[in-house]
């Protein structure tokens, strides 16, 4: 199912601490910095934190510009974000300042912390999440039931460092202060874990007062069925090929992105690329690729539509040489329908020669976007 964007806000010293160990909070960031925090969180449906934040450091998060409050009212949404903590115990102090400044607050907690929330009588909607925590169930609950489509996650370390080894951070936003905290008791920003292989993107840097603004990006496809933050970028690239295709009222829009598993691009391709009016995006993607390239057999495919099961321009349907190639998972938008070929299949291909296709239904509508004198959109 769907989740919210999730974006990862926090700021740290030159030697990667979150704080000191003083009983007063180590403040990082500067006011022209804490203005854009407050921008940022004017701007998402919800803001998170962990139940070690609010019982280190007593936050408030609230929206502190009074015209920012405006704007989002004046937009038909609430005065502030909606406040969420996660709790697996529910032992939290109903007094502290989160339950009771700002709008609505919600509270994931497991069957026995629920009870043991309700029971202190906590000034927030409690859901249970069963036995265990469950990050994705989490994310699904805020999507589908509370219309969330933006969450910013402002700690603690445990929580980012969850969200990222577990490929659910589309974002992190990282502010570097210039000084050092030295002490090896003090909290880090993110601890040991399986993070993904290779590098992120960098989207951003940006100078604010004497501290600097790091924006990035994660970029390794996830693995198996289940996918991952960088799978939803790949793919949106993948959508906005299928753009540049040259207009066509007999075949479809496509645009295809080959990933290695470390998040380096291997090859993209569009329909109809070049001077080859009939060329498929995944196949002009892979010709690209040397095939000897040991990087394919863990590679993902990432295609704004279905890969096709059958066409009559190429002896090879597109399922049949992602299969070749040696590929064994790809994530596409938008499963084919029957304007040019009767029950196509190009996942049931794909499954039979034991590759893992993944569908992520909200990238659907820019799928279509191009191909809609097609389909009588």
């Amino acid at each position: 199912m769907p989740h919210p964007y999730v974006l990862l806000s926090a700021a740290v010293s030159l030697d990667g601490c979150l704080d000191d160990t003083g009983p007063e909070r180590l403040l990082l960031s500067g006011p022209a910095d804490f203005d854009r925090v407050d921008e940022v969180r004017a701007s998402v449906d919800a803001i998170l934190v962990g139940a070690g934040t609010i019982r280190a450091d007593n936050p408030r998060l609230l929206v502190n510009s009074p015209e920012r409050r405006a704007a989002r009212v004046a937009g038909g949404g609430p005065e502030y974000p909606l406040k969420v903590t996660v709790s697996g115990s529910g032992d939290l102090d109903p007094a502290a300042r989160f339950w009771h400044t700002g709008g609505e607050k919600l509270l994931y907690t497991t069957d026995k912390g629920a009870e043991r929330a309700r029971a202190h009588g906590l000034a927030a909607d409690v859901v249970a999440l069963g036995s265990e925590l469950d990050w994705r169930r989490l994310l699904e609950h805020l999507y589908a039931v509370r219309g969330v489509r933006r969450l910013m996650v402002e700690g603690g370390g445990r929580i980012h460092t969850q969200l990222l080894t577990q490929g659910l951070a589309d974002e992190l936003q990282l502010v570097l202060a210039p000084l050092f905290v030295g002490d090896p008791d003090a909290p880090r920003l993110f601890g040991p874990g399986a993070y993904q292989a290779g590098r992120l993107r960098l989207l951003e840097t940006r100078p604010i007062g004497d501290v600097v603004l790091m924006r990035y990006e994660p970029t390794a496809p996830g693995t198996g069925p289940l996918p991952a933050a960088a799978d939803h970028h790949w793919l949106a690239l993948a959508c906005d090929l299928a753009e540049r295709c040259p207009p066509s009222g007999t075949a479809f829009s496509v645009g295809a992105v080959v990933v290695a598993a470390d998040g380096t691009e291997l090859a993209r391709g569009h329909s109809r690329e070049g001077a080859d009016p009939v060329v498929h995006a995944e196949e002009a993607a892979l010709a690209k690729i040397d095939p000897t390239d040991s990087r394919l057999a863990t590679a993902t495919v990432y295609s704004s539509l279905e890969p096709c099961a059958r066409r009559a321009s190429r002896p090879a349907p597109c399922a049949r040489l992602i299969l070749d190639a040696g590929v064994r998972r790809v994530v596409t938008a938008w499963r084919e329908p029957d304007t040019f070929v009767a029950g196509a299949d190009g996942s049931g291909v794909l499954a039979e020669g034991g590759a893992t296709v993944v569908v992520l239904p909200e990238h659907e509508d820019r799928a279509k976007a191009p191909n809609g004198h097609l389909i009588g959109r």
